[in-house]
């Protein structure tokens, strides 16, 4: 039996609090988030799905009012330093640039959006990013988050009970899908734009 396999095993032979535990610590941590916390108490813990996407919500989203607050304090802390506030003035003006667009065309949607997504660098901590550095309301961007990271549970655990030769494609729809969407954007603009 390979390390892999005694992992497994071990992980398996947990109490089912440990189990539970160990679904939320995973889905705490920054990018691997849901992602990785349902497939790991769906495959390895083998615990029910209805469990299993409650546990990872609750441990996705245990940080974001953390970080909320955070981010704000470690930009003022780090802009003492003139390399940093210029940093963060370009990490600013950048991303209002791109981001106030797509929020003009799509609000709260575009945010849920962004968050339910399961690829690698979207997520609630990436989301919770995003609000902070386009200065959303809080409570509106909390509920987007929560909503998107709902979402991407079930989209997480429908990829966790298919045979794997189709998660490539149903991950392939939903790529296709964020881009048909984010490229609406320029038409619904247009559209704006020539009644203005």
């Amino acid at each position: 039996m390979n390390i892999a396999e005694q992992i497994a095993e071990a992980l398996v032979g947990l109490p089912w609090w440990a189990k539970w535990v160990s679904t939320v610590g995973i889905a705490t941590l920054p990018i691997v988030e849901l992602r990785g916390a349902l497939p790991t108490a769906i495959d390895v813990f083998k615990l029910p799905w209805a469990v299993a996407i409650v546990l990872s919500i609750i441990g996705n989203m245990l940080p974001i009012p953390f970080l909320m607050l955070f981010f704000d304090r470690v930009e003022r802390f780090l802009r003492r330093w003139k390399v940093f506030n210029l940093f963060f003035d370009g990490l600013f003006r950048r991303t209002r640039v791109k981001g106030e667009r797509k929020l003009q065309v799509w609000g709260d949607i575009g945010l849920i959006l962004f968050v339910a997504v399961p690829f690698p660098i979207t997520g609630a901590w990436t989301g919770t990013l995003v609000a902070y550095l386009l200065k959303l309301d809080r409570k509106r961007a909390f509920l987007s988050i929560f909503v998107g990271v709902v979402i991407a549970g079930f989209i997480m655990t429908l990829v966790s009970y298919v045979h794997w030769i189709w998660v490539a494609p149903i991950m392939l729809v939903l790529l296709l899908i964020l881009v048909g969407v984010w490229k609406l954007e320029d038409v619904i603009l247009a559209r704006r734009n020539s009644y203005g």
